[in-house]
């Protein structure tokens, strides 16, 4: 399993056809595993319900210009996941699924394009182990399979980066260099597409600091400027124009409030120190944490002729640009260093190419004990929770977690096995193996948590009494994913927080206060409305006449009596 052309697994002929269909199988059970919980979880608050009904209402209006949330216009990011999710809406129908296919997809597909440039970049084998990697870390798979932006965004600054990387292989032809190099461009624009200008900021950031600290300024004359630009001006400038023609306050907020401001203020609320990605990235690492210092030491290291292009400090470089650059601004989210994952799993993967069985066995004991830990320790979760409604929620989420546990606990034990039988490549298998299955068994099973996540059970109690005519009103509140479930947009009264710039240029679509919410609420022939036990006492008391038909931990559901 050494250099760049040895093959995964040593075949003879005689075995190649057994050992082509076991593969073949792996793949199936893969796949299986990958998407196969997808429409298991109801949405949950905010991004996943935030997100899949921008989606759902562009699949119904059929505008794909102007991004709406809840019927209001909603500028705070590019479209081209609402227009896949739409896309697959209007194919497949609305349904959890389908709101998750995108990041699920764009997840997988960044495991493929690990493989195939790991091999092209370290070898045959430092590309498989990095597949591995990342198939099997925590925050890479359980970001696959939650609905947010993240994973697109993700997907195509690696494309970005891996493109710009396989144009500079020493063996790379001049049509070779070309094709890559506009690959980088076209995948730059995407990643713009996927969440706004960081998706160019990143990729020159990084480029820019190669360049500085190896004083190659060459690399920059080969980046095919003219051409490029025009690959990126084709695909990424036709929707901010017309988005502009049709919404000429578009560019002051784009680009000023969702961009500088958020980096640069606490504008959205999403304060956190500046150590906050630090458990962040440890956490994502599992179960391959152990072997990231090493990984990285390795990258640093200038391999062949000093003048040489480093694929792994370019890697390196780009790695640690993220982080430093999230850890500086003012808004953190956990998703926001994404896209460190893809290069630290190749960077690790390139190191295993190199190590010893043997070695790999001290690795692996702490995941063993950290397995170990979380199944024995996983009953205790639910005697930590303050509030004691959600007891029995995370009763009922506890057997998950501990089969998540069981998992990692036998992938590691038959991991350690092979290490000790000097077979490294069956031994990161059985880890990964056990990995990918221990993460998806602990988010599938968080659909336990759904009633004090999710507003598809409120939905369920409204159902039945609305009509096409019925208003509903959300007071004081907005619970992400109800429009979703109900399928169709509510009446937002007194709150307003990140559709605030919509309203103000589209103010005939709210109420600003209570009593203009009871003027309609009494002047409507039927009516529902969501909203907080302290706002309901408040408008009891105001004599507002209300049924309550159902609630859960945070809202009660009211209709109007029949008169």
């Amino acid at each position: 399993l050494n250099g760049r052309a040895s093959p995964i697994f040593h075949i003879v002929p005689r075995q190649r056809h057994s050992e082509r269909n076991l593969l073949m199988l792996l793949a199936v059970v893969f796949i299986t595993v990958w998407f196969g919980n997808l429409d298991y979880r109801k949405l949950t608050r905010p991004d996943e319900g935030r997100y899949a009904e921008i989606a759902r209402e562009m699949a119904v209006t059929g505008d794909w210009i102007t991004p709406r949330l809840n019927g209001i216009k909603y500028f705070e990011k590019p479209p081209l996941q609402y227009w896949a999710t739409a896309a697959a809406y209007r194919t497949f129908g609305e349904h959890e699924w389908t709101a998750r296919l995108w990041p699920a997809i764009t997840g997988f597909l960044g495991i493929l394009l690990v493989l195939f440039a790991g091999r092209s970049l370290f070898g045959t084998t430092a590309g498989y182990y990095a597949s591995l990697i990342l198939a099997s870390s925590m925050g890479y798979v359980s970001s696959a399979h939650f609905n947010s932006l993240d994973m697109g965004l993700a997907f195509f600054l690696t494309a970005t980066l891996l493109a710009y990387l396989l144009a500079q292989r020493p063996e790379a032809t001049p049509l070779s260099n070309r094709f890559w190099t506009l690959a980088a461009w076209a995948a730059a624009a995407l990643a713009v597409l996927s969440k706004g200008l960081i998706g160019i900021v990143i990729p020159a950031a990084v480029l820019a600091i190669y360049v500085v600290l190896q004083r190659d300024f060459s690399r920059l004359r080969g980046l095919h400027w003219s051409l490029g630009i025009a690959v990126f001006l084709l695909i990424a400038a036709p929707w901010f124009v017309l988005v502009q023609l049709a919404n000429p306050e578009f560019a002051k907020f784009f680009f000023v409030h969702e961009h500088f401001e958020r980096f640069l203020t606490t504008v959205h609320r999403r304060v956190a120190p500046w150590w906050y990605f630090f458990p962040m990235l440890a956490i994502g690492m599992l179960p391959w944490l152990t072997l990231l210092p090493q990984a990285l030491a390795r990258a640093w290291r200038v391999q062949g002729e000093r003048t040489a292009f480093q694929p792994g400090r370019f890697l390196l470089i780009g790695a640690a640009f993220i982080f430093v650059f999230f850890s500086a601004s003012s808004s953190k989210l956990p998703g926001y260093i994404l896209p460190m994952f893809p290069l630290l799993a190749l960077l690790v993967g390139s190191r295993l190419a190199g190590m010893r069985p043997r070695e790999l066995f001290w690795h692996l004991v702490p995941i063993l004990l950290f397995a170990v830990l979380i199944v024995v320790l996983s009953p205790r979760i639910s005697t930590l929770v303050r509030k004691e409604e959600l007891v029995p929620l995370y009763e009922a989420y506890v057997p998950w977690i501990a089969a998540g546990g069981v998992c990692a606990l036998i992938g590691a034990s038959i991991a350690l096995y092979y290490c000790r039988r000097d077979n490294l490549t069956a031994a990161l298998s059985a880890m990964a193996i056990g990995g990918l299955l221990s993460v998806q068994l602990i988010a599938t099973g968080h659909n336990a948590l759904a009633p004090n996540y999710s507003g598809y059970y409120l939905a369920q109690v409204m159902k039945p009494h609305l009509k096409a005519s019925t208003p509903v009103y959300s007071v004081r509140t907005y619970e992400q994913s109800l429009p979703f479930y109900i399928k169709r947009s509510v009446t937002l009264v007194a709150f307003q927080d990140e559709m605030a710039y919509g309203l103000e240029h589209e103010p005939r679509l709210w109420l600003p206060d209570l009593p203009s919410f009871e003027r309609a609420w009494r002047s409507a022939r039927s009516a529902l409305a969501i909203l907080e036990p302290g706002t309901h006492a408040e408008l009891e008391k105001s004599g507002l006449p209300m049924q309550i038909i159902g609630r859960d931990m945070h809202r009660i559901v009211v209709r109007k009596p029949d008169d």
